[in-house]
C-alpha cells in the first residue's frame, strides 16, 4: 500500500489531535503541516514564531509537494495541512492523494482564533478556501471526505471507522489513545498552538458553548456561515 492522505483543515479545530490519531498506526507515518513556511512567505502574514518557521521549513510550497507530499514514506503518510496555505502553489498535485476537508463551525474557529491573533480576516478561517477546494476536487472527479469536527468529538471510534472505511484502510482501536505530550513530528510553533492537545490523551468530549462574537467577528462568522453550512452537509456523520 501506498497511501498519501491530506487532511484539509481550519485554523483553531482538532487537527492536530486527528494527526496524533493517524500516529498511532504502525503503518502511518504524519507530517505536520510542511506547507506552512510557504504560506507564511506567500501571504506575509505576522504569525508567532513567523522568522523560525521560514528558518525550519523548505519556503518553495512547490518543491514541498515533490519532495515530501508525492514521495513515499511508508504505505500510509498522512498530511496535516490547512487549506489556505494553497496560495501561488501547482495544485495538480490532489489528483494524486486522498483528500479530506476538515470543518468546524465559524464561531468556533473565530473565538479560538481571537485568543492569538485577533481580528482574523475571511483568508485567516480558510472555510471559504475549504468550500473551493472541494469544488475544485469534485470537478476533477476525485470527490473529497468531508469530516465536521464536531461529529468526531461527539463519537470518535464510529467517525473513525466511517473515514477509514472511505480511505479504504483498516480502523484501528489504538487510534483512539495517545500519551500525554507533544510528538517528534509537531512544528517548532507547536509551544503556541497545541496546549490543548499535548495535555491529552485522546479525543475530547464535544461541548457546544455559548458564543457572543461582535463587530468584524461576529460579521466574519455571518459571511463564513453559508460555506459552512455546504460543507458540513456533506459531512460524515455519527
Amino acid at each position: 500500500m501506498n497511501k498519501r492522505i491530506c487532511l484539509w483543515s481550519c485554523p483553531r479545530n482538532v487537527s492536530t489531535a486527528l494527526m496524533y490519531s493517524f500516529a498511532q498506526r504502525i503503518d502511518t507515518k504524519v507530517f505536520d503541516e510542511p506547507l506552512y513556511a510557504h504560506y507564511l512567505l506567500q501571504s506575509g502574514v505576522a504569525h508567532p514564531y513567523r522568522e523560525k518557521v521560514l528558518e525550519s521549513q523548505e519556503n518553495d510550497g512547490n518543491k514541498v509537494v515533490n519532495s515530501i507530499i508525492l514521495t513515499e514514506h511508508a504505505p500510509i503518510s498522512f498530511y496535516k495541512l490547512m487549506a489556505h496555505f494553497l496560495i501561488n502553489i501547482n495544485t495538480d498535485f490532489l489528483s494524486k492523494v486522498s483528500n479530506i476537508i476538515f470543518i468546524r463551525h465559524p464561531k468556533e474557529i473565530i473565538a479560538s482564533y481571537c485568543k492569538v491573533i485577533p481580528h482574523p480576516k475571511m483568508e485567516d478561517i480558510g472555510i471559504e478556501k475549504q468550500y473551493e477546494l472541494y469544488n475544485q476536487l469534485v470537478s476533477i472527479d476525485n470527490s473529497p471526505i468531508v469530516l465536521d469536527s464536531k461529529y468526531l468529538l461527539k463519537n470518535p471510534k464510529l467517525a473513525l471507522q466511517k473515514l477509514c472505511l472511505l480511505l479504504e484502510i483498516p480502523f484501528e482501536e489504538k487510534m483512539l489513545k495517545w500519551e500525554k505530550g507533544a510528538r517528534k513530528e509537531d512544528g517548532i510553533w507547536a509551544k503556541y498552538w497545541y496546549k490543548n492537545v499535548h495535555n491529552s490523551t485522546g479525543f475530547l468530549p464535544y461541548i457546544e458553548k455559548e458564543i457572543n462574537l461582535k463587530n468584524s467577528n461576529l460579521e466574519l462568522s455571518e459571511k463564513c456561515q453559508p460555506y459552512y453550512e455546504f460543507l458540513t452537509n456533506k459531512s460524515i456523520t455519527v
